[in-house]
């Protein structure tokens, strides 16, 4: 991850730090009496004033841990120094980590949660309809557009999951539809729609950028909270600050509904 080039807004950095720091108090504290390039005496792994050999498969299982633990808190000293350079006060607990239970409709009565589970469902790259040009390859994947190849790369920086032009089905349509991103966030466990639109001046992709906006509200999911647009034309650079912003917003906004709902 590249994150100090990388522009992260107040919210969603907090809600990183909450998550990060909730995923330490989770998992058990585990030390090592010696360490593995030591010889002669064994190596033991302790968990809880329980010491198991390094060899044995639970040793094994909590070393896995012990490494998860270290890989967490080094990603939280990144973040919280991010934080630290930017802000004055401690990230506010009001972005804190949950399930956000958002849902898309792929029928009429079947509303599907928008998890992890989901996300892993979605098949990568798997738009074959019209082949993509050679000029946009990033990470073995070919995108249709110099911006496209941005944001692939802004995700891939971020530490954020995503699928590129996944099958996708939505309520009333008969075909499946193929938006250009489905970023995963672990922080809330739920997906987001991501459509990028170029040729802003022309009137053809205007009526394909409506009828696709219609598709996902007909599907139960709402502007600038499931799903978010971003714009630039060919000849411009695209800058990742406008789509870190905007998933800033949806992520919070997800937040605040998911309270709210909660309450109710």
């Amino acid at each position: 991850m590249e994150l100090f080039n990388t522009y992260i807004p107040r919210e969603y950095l907090a809600l990183k730090i909450n998550y990060l720091k909730k995923q330490l108090e989770e998992l058990p504290v585990i030390t090592l009496i010696n360490k593995p390039r030591d010889v002669g005496t064994p190596i033991r792994v302790v968990v809880d004033n329980h010491r198991y050999l390094f060899s044995s498969d639970k040793g094994q299982y909590y070393y896995q841990i012990l490494k998860k633990r270290e890989r967490l808190a080094d990603e939280l000293k990144v973040y919280q120094a991010i934080w630290d350079a930017n802000f004055k006060y401690d990230p506010p607990e009001d972005c804190e980590p949950h399930a956000a239970n958002r849902v898309v409709y792929v029928d009429t009565n079947k509303p599907v949660i928008m998890n992890k589970e989901y996300f892993d469902s979605l098949e990568n790259d798997a738009d074959t309809s019209y082949a993509k040009p050679d000029n946009y390859e990033f990470n073995g994947i070919k995108y249709r557009s110099a911006a496209e190849k941005e944001i692939a790369i802004f995700y891939t920086e971020s530490g954020i999951p995503f699928k590129y032009e996944p099958k996708v089905f939505l309520k009333g349509l008969a075909k499946p539809v193929f938006p250009d991103f489905v970023p995963y966030f672990a922080e809330i466990d739920t997906c987001k729609f991501h459509e990028h639109f170029g040729m802003t001046g022309s009137s053809d992709y205007f009526k394909i950028s409506k009828l696709k906006f219609g598709n996902f509200m007909n599907a139960g999911l709402i502007q600038d909270l499931d799903v978010i647009f971003t714009t630039s034309n060919d000849d411009t650079s695209f800058d990742p600050r406008h789509l870190s912003a905007k998933l800033n917003a949806a992520i919070y906004g997800t937040i605040i509904i998911s309270k709210s709902n909660t309450k109710g």
